[in-house]
């Protein structure tokens, strides 16, 4: 079922199914009107927090909270993390990882291998060719994890303004939308299928240091938007930094419609497409979802039949990533799915969270 589909069955106004319909192609490569995004719908409402179902949450102090936050629980427990050290290549001799080498010549030797990277990542980039099966390659190489998104981080020299909302409305503290209708929402689409930016794009934002005054100096504000349509490749060839900046000028624009001051409020913007994602922070195409939420890629089919319990190919290789059920999102399901694996395997107490809900 469509996402649009899934709508119409509870909704008859356009501007509020067009509201609701972008948490079923956040971060898919996939339209409204295109089978099985009624259940990325779905995805986007799991959980809970602090008891309230469906909800989402700012981390105080930015999303960056969150990675300090496993870090310091890390090492409080003895563990040693170590920063630009990219893994070249994951060793296995005899079908058994002996760990990993990386970009600096270093290897480290280790009798079991977590990654958290993406599938595609994990297996055609880290690892030889000639220590995986050919049926499992394959797979993994046809695995969808086509680029869709965009990002704009922008720095505000103060709080811009919304005509069509009253002052101080607690509709600034959560999340807008900057699109009306199914119709501009199908039409975003169309231009990912023709290999550009959606030049009427589905913006999702948000102004964290409305309730977060932490992210910001005093006076000053954050916006950060996710932004839909936005291929990897535009028209099968490279970005280039003039095409980059002009689709982070569609996404101000588009946002200037409905805020007057909103330009001229701008101190600095940070433009991301699936390029720089995959470049800085090392997902395959700029995908959130370290892979597509499609019906032949979730629960047991996920990242692949056959190995959907969170162990590799190999003896002592593990995948705790989002490439794994149950996909994408900052719930850390799958990291804790793959940890309650690895400690039966090497015969250890369950100490991971028990009853989670919707792990």
């Amino acid at each position: 079922m469509s996402v649009a589909e899934y709508l119409d069955e509870y909704f008859e106004t356009d501007v509020i199914k067009a509201a609701l319909s972008g948490s079923g192609i956040i971060g898919t490569a996939l339209g409204i009107h295109s089978p099985g995004t009624a259940y990325v719908l779905l995805h986007h409402y799991m959980g809970d927090v602090d008891g309230n179902m469906g909800a989402w949450g700012y981390a105080r102090g930015g999303m960056g909270a969150v990675a300090d936050a496993i870090s310091s629980a890390y090492q409080a427990y003895g563990g040693e993390l170590r920063t630009d050290a990219d893994v070249e290549k994951i060793v296995v001799k005899n079908g058994k990882v002996k760990g990993v080498a990386l970009s600096t010549g270093e290897e480290i030797n280790a009798r079991i291998v977590v990654s958290a990277m993406d599938v595609k990542r994990t297996f055609l980039k880290c690892m030889d060719k000639n220590d995986l099966d050919d049926d499992f390659y394959h797979r993994v190489k046809n695995f969808k994890i086509r680029g869709s998104s965009g990002k704009l981080n922008i720095a505000l020299d103060g709080m811009p303004t919304f005509p069509s909302l009253p002052k101080n409305s607690p509709l600034l503290d959560g999340d807008m939308h900057f699109i009306d209708s199914m119709e501009r929402m199908e039409r975003a689409y169309d231009d990912w299928k023709e290999g550009t930016w959606s030049k009427d794009p589905y913006v999702d934002m948000v102004i964290p240091t409305v309730c977060d005054p932490t992210m910001a100096p005093p006076g000053k504000h954050f916006m950060s938007c996710f932004v839909q349509y936005c291929p990897t490749k535009l028209e099968g060839r490279d970005w280039t930094n003039e095409e980059r900046d002009q689709f982070g000028q569609t996404v101000i624009d588009q946002i200037a419609n409905y805020s007057p001051d909103f330009k001229d409020l701008i101190l600095h913007c940070e433009v991301r497409t699936p390029k720089e994602i995959e470049d800085e922070a090392g997902l395959t195409e700029g995908n959130i979802f370290h892979g597509e939420l499609t019906m032949d890629q979730l629960m047991f089919n996920r990242p692949i039949p056959g190995y959907a319990q969170y162990r590799g190919p190999v003896s002592g290789l593990y995948m705790c990533g989002s490439s794994n059920h149950p996909g994408g999102g900052v719930m850390a399901a799958p990291g804790c799915n793959a940890a309650r694996e690895i400690l039966f395997d090497l015969k250890r107490p369950d100490t991971t969270p028990a009853n989670f809900g919707d792990d």
